[in-house]
C-alpha cells in the first residue's frame, strides 16, 4: 500500500481550532487575577502525572513498546494519566508512534524531521494524515480491550469533568494553570522529542535515523531525550545508559519493579 507524503495532506482544521482555544486558554494563567503559587505547584505536580507517569512511562515505554510489564490495573491507571495529556486517544497515540519507529525520518514517518523543525514539532499534527488509516493495523493488542476503547472515544469529555473538578478545588486558577497552561507545556514537551532530538544533540549508536541525545529535552520529558539510545534499542526500559545520561523515568521503573509492580523488564544489549 502506498501511503500519500506530508507534502500532500490537507489542514485538520477540527485539530487546529482545538489547538488554537487550548494555546489561547494558556494565555489566560498569565493574568495577574490568575495567578497563585497553588496553581502553578498544581500544574508543575501535573506535568509529572500526565506527561511523567502518563505520557512517558504509560504511554511510551509500558504500552507502546512493552518494554516492561505491570498488573492490569497500574496500566490502565497509568493509562488514565496519559489520557488526562489530551494528546489524542491512548489508541491513536501508540499507533502513530509505531507508525514513527517503522518509518523514523522517512517520508511516511508522521513526524518526518527531514520536513524541518516545524512539520515533526507540531505541523504533522495539524494535517489530516493519510498514514492515520494504518492505526488499527499496529494496535492490534489494545484494540479491543474496554478501557483503551474508552478513553479514546472520551477524553475530551473526561478532560471537562477533570476541570470542573479542579474549578471547585481551587477556582478558575486552578482550571486554566491545571489544564489549559499544563496541557500546553506538556505538549510541546513533549513534541520536543520528535523535533528537538532528531536535530540538536549527539548520537552513540548508528539507528538509521536522525535521531539525537539531547540532555535539555532529557530533563523536559523525565528522560525521553536519550532519543538515539531508545531508536537503537527500542524495546529498552531505560533510555539513559551512560551514568550522566539521567533518566527519571528508568528511576521510576526501578522503584516499581523493587515493589514488585514491574516485572520483565527490558534492557539494551550493548
Amino acid at each position: 500500500m502506498t501511503i500519500a507524503t506530508s507534502k500532500k495532506t490537507s489542514p485538520d482544521w477540527p485539530v487546529i481550532g482545538f489547538m488554537a482555544f487550548l494555546h489561547i486558554g494558556a494565555l489566560f494563567a498569565l493574568l495577574p487575577g490568575n495567578f497563585s503559587w497553588s496553581a502553578v505547584g498544581l500544574a508543575v505536580f501535573l506535568h509529572w502525572v500526565t506527561g511523567g507517569l502518563g505520557i512517558t512511562l504509560g504511554f511510551h515505554r509500558l504500552v507502546t513498546h512493552r518494554s516492561f510489564q505491570t498488573p492490569k490495573w497500574l496500566e490502565y491507571f497509568l493509562v488514565i494519566c496519559g489520557t488526562l495529556s489530551c494528546e489524542g486517544g491512548p489508541i491513536d497515540w501508540v499507533g502513530m508512534h509505531r507508525l514513527h519507529h517503522i518509518h523514523s525520518d522517512t517520508g511516511t514517518d508522521p513526524h518526518d524531521s527531514n520536513q524541518g523543525f516545524w512539520w515533526s514539532h507540531m505541523g504533522w499534527m495539524l494535517s489530516d494524515l493519510p498514514i492515520r488509516v494504518e492505526i488499527p493495523r499496529f494496535t492490534k493488542d489494545i484494540g479491543d480491550d474496554p478501557v483503551y476503547k474508552f478513553l479514546q472515544a472520551y477524553f475530551i469529555p473526561i478532560q471537562v469533568v477533570f476541570g470542573v473538578l479542579l474549578y471547585l478545588l481551587g477556582g478558575w486558577s486552578f482550571v486554566v494553570w491545571g489544564v489549559f497552561m499544563r496541557i500546553v507545556v506538556v505538549f510541546h514537551c513533549t513534541w520536543l522529542v520528535n523535533s528537538a532530538t532528531h536535530k540538536f544533540g549527539y548520537r552513540t549508536y548508528e539507528s538509521g535515523d536522525r535521531s539525537t541525545n539531547c540532555w535539555w529535552v532529557a530533563l523536559l520529558t523525565y528522560g525521553e531525550g536519550w532519543h538515539n539510545n531508545h531508536h537503537a534499542f527500542q524495546y529498552s526500559a531505560r533510555h539513559g545508559l551512560q551514568w550522566w545520561e539521567i533518566d527519571f523515568t528508568w528511576m521510576t521503573i526501578q522503584l516499581l519493579q523493587s515493589l514488585g509492580l514491574a516485572t520483565k523488564v527490558k534492557l539494551a544489549e550493548k
